[in-house]
């Protein structure tokens, strides 16, 4: 036992004014003369013996109480296990991520805990100590040590985040300060499997780390795991589907969960479905196909108590277009200019191979070189460059088209020209397995009328051809080459083919171009993400996007051509849909969910955490179940138990006991 203020020990010197008291009697006696005295002899004896006693019990109660008040100003304690000295700067990291948002036993949100033990931490320790607050926002209040008041009003604002972080992220984060002063770093999580990542092994050992683990009570969670588009190129909202795939969590089937889906705040769908325990269910709803232009699509359900990720946000933009450039030979309107006219979904540019700018090739998704015989060096060198960097070309022959040229634009794939005129062959039916024909036929008829070619251009035999001839010779075929390269066996004349006036010719090109687009905008961001593309025309070099939604953000970006990559300041970013905006213009939407490791609940206990840490000596671990335990293991690790209450209770009883005694004591 120790004294916070020892000094006042010296009060104990008082002790000796009752024991005087006590010892010199300075009344004085009066004699009393009696005729006899042989009867009160006896009583006298009894009397005095009786005063003595009652003396002695009153004066140990008059030095007990004096010894007491005088150790309640002394305040004793037991000391501490582990001392904070002076000085000292403490780093509190708070997990604010949406799994906090989850109950414990006692129904109290873990961050509403979390909080209520940092707050503690703050009131408890010595007025000169200064705190860091860190929460998954990195938010700029973290760079600098507060003041208590300030800490304390800082620890009030803190709201649940979209982001979450690794432990490795967050070791870095807090490290990276100089260790000016000796410093204790209390890390209030839920230590979620999920999102820990990989745990360092390696932590700063002149550096206390405190774990203190927030233990969620066992709870099933519903979440949507993913959604994607049956046909991914919608063009001009033709009918499309929308998969969603959903995930349960619990120990538990989940039976008739109610699926709803709305666009543009209108019920479009509803779907039943049942979960298996920690299983995932595929279910599925078609769009109607009257969509065009940005909608905000949600796909909702009740799930609770875990309520954050019951949401889920779709953006379905139908507004980019294909950008489709096409070398001819000449002037002359070509069925490929037909077939991509319509303006709302393609734009389209065709030009004779003499009047042709070589730097268009980076602006387009689909490059159809048709009916040239020989391809010059300069062409064939831009569209090879174009090729290598992810392009996408479709390469139709000419009448008569010049082998060596074709062949060294083609590289490894042996192209041979066929010399002399053939007749008309009819091509083997579509292979109906082939993913490039998923979701083209409504029927899947096996006597479909097809079209008749004659081949000016051979390759070999090409077992996945997308079309071939009936004697397996193929009529269209698709090469990886760094992008994609479409070959077609014979020009696009009436004397060759009459591919270009059957039905099968308009989904063929336009699912050449819709493979073909390099910026496809996609339904989801998560928030985990650092940056996100998208594709912007006739955007100046000093203008900036905008993403206005929930609140209105300029994110640092950078354009290259027309595409331009934008940060996303994840500290600003909340769930739901955004505008990207481009001055008064809304160019894109975007929408953005919480990243689904947050929805995996399960949890490190603490020893874990403190195992995969390395068990260094200088890692503790805080198992608290509510406030009021974790207060007082603070308060026995670093301030040690005082004992001055009891000091005064002690004093107060033994002022009590004197005033009995002189009351009642006869």
């Amino acid at each position: 036992m120790t004294f916070l203020y020892p000094t006042f020990l010296w009060a104990l010197a008082a002790l000796s004014i009752p024991v005087l008291i006590h010892l010199f009697n300075f009344r004085k006696t009066t004699r009393i003369y009696f005729s006899n005295t042989r009867f009160l002899k006896l009583v006298k004896e009894v009397t005095t013996a009786k005063r003595k006693l009652k003396h002695y019990l009153i004066l140990a109660s008059r030095l007990l109480f004096l010894l007491f008040v005088v150790l309640a100003f002394a305040q004793p304690l037991i000391p501490a296990r582990e001392q904070l000295g002076a000085g000292r700067s403490i780093v509190l990291y708070i997990d604010n991520s949406q799994s906090m948002s989850a109950q414990l036993g006692d129904k109290t949100r873990a961050i509403d805990a979390a909080l209520s033990f940092a707050q503690n931490i703050v009131e408890l320790f010595p007025p000169d100590t200064r705190y860091k607050i860190l929460t998954n926002d990195f938010a700029p209040f973290s760079n600098a040590f507060k003041t208590r008041s300030e800490a304390l009003d800082l620890l009030a604002q803190v709201r649940l985040s979209p982001v979450s972080r690794s432990m490795e992220e967050i070791k870095q984060r807090l490290e990276q300060d100089g260790v000016n002063r000796s410093r204790e770093f209390f890390w209030i999580s839920d230590f979620q499997k999920s999102t820990a990542g990989k745990i360092p092994a390696a932590w700063d050992s002149t550096t206390r780390w405190h774990l203190v683990p927030i233990a969620l009570a066992p709870l099933p969670n519903v979440f949507l795991d993913s959604a994607y588009l049956e046909n991914p190129f919608a063009a001009g909202g033709e009918k499309n589907v929308l998969k969603v795939k959903v995930r349960n969590e619990g120990r538990s089937e989940v039976d008739l969960l109610n699926l709803k889906l709305t666009i543009n705040n209108i019920q479009a769908g509803t779907v039943t479905i049942g979960i298996p325990q920690n299983g995932i269910t595929e279910t599925s709803f078609d769009l109607t196909t009257a969509l065009s232009g940005l909608n905000r699509a949600v796909i909702s359900f009740n799930d609770f108590p875990v309520s954050f990720d019951n949401e889920f946000f779709l953006a379905l933009n139908f507004t980019d277009k294909i950008n489709i450039i096409e070398i001819k030979p000449d002037n002359a309107i070509t069925p490929v200019e037909k077939v991509f006219g319509n303006k709302q979904v393609f734009n389209f540019r065709s030009f004779p191979v003499g009047n042709f700018n070589y730097s268009l090739l980076g602006q387009s998704d689909l490059v159809v070189v048709n009916g040239l015989n020989k391809l010059d060096a300069s062409l064939s060198l831009s569209l090879r460059t174009y090729l290598n960097e992810s392009g996408t070309l479709l390469l139709i022959p000419g009448t008569s088209p010049d082998a060596a040229s074709l062949q060294q634009f083609a590289g490894n794939n042996p192209l041979k020209v066929i010399t002399g005129a053939a007749s008309l062959q009819e091509l083997d039916r579509p292979d109906f397995n082939n993913p490039f024909f998923e979701n083209v036929f409504e029927e899947r008829s096996v006597s479909i009328a097809m079209p008749r070619a004659s081949r000016v251009l051979d390759w070999g035999i090409d077992r996945s051809a997308i079309l071939r001839f009936k004697n397996d010779q193929p009529f269209l075929s698709r090469f990886g080459q760094g992008g994609t390269l479409y070959l077609m066996a014979s020009p696009l004349k009436s004397a060759f083919t009459d591919f270009y006036n059957h039905a099968l010719f308009v989904p063929v090109m336009y699912r050449i171009a819709g493979s073909s687009r390099k910026n496809d905008s996609r339904l989801y961001h998560t928030l985990n993400e650092d940056f996100i593309t998208l594709r912007v025309d006739s955007l100046s070099p000093d203008e900036s996007l905008r993403l206005v939604g929930a609140q209105e953000i300029v994110p640092a970006q950078r354009k290259v051509s027309d595409i331009v990559y934008l940060d996303i300041p994840k500290f600003s970013v909340a769930q739901g849909f955004y505008n990207v905006v481009s001055n008064r213009d809304t160019v894109s939407l975007v929408a953005f969910n919480p990243d689904k490791a947050e929805s995996l609940l399960d949890q490190f206990t603490g020893e874990e955490v403190h195992e995969q840490m390395g068990n260094g000596k200088n890692i503790t671990i805080f198992e608290a179940a509510s406030t009021e335990a974790f207060s007082n293991e603070i308060k026995a690790r670093y301030l040690g138990k005082p004992l001055w209450k009891y000091a005064i209770m002690l004093a107060l009883f033994f002022l009590l006991a004197e005033v009995l005694l002189i009351r009642f004591l006869k």
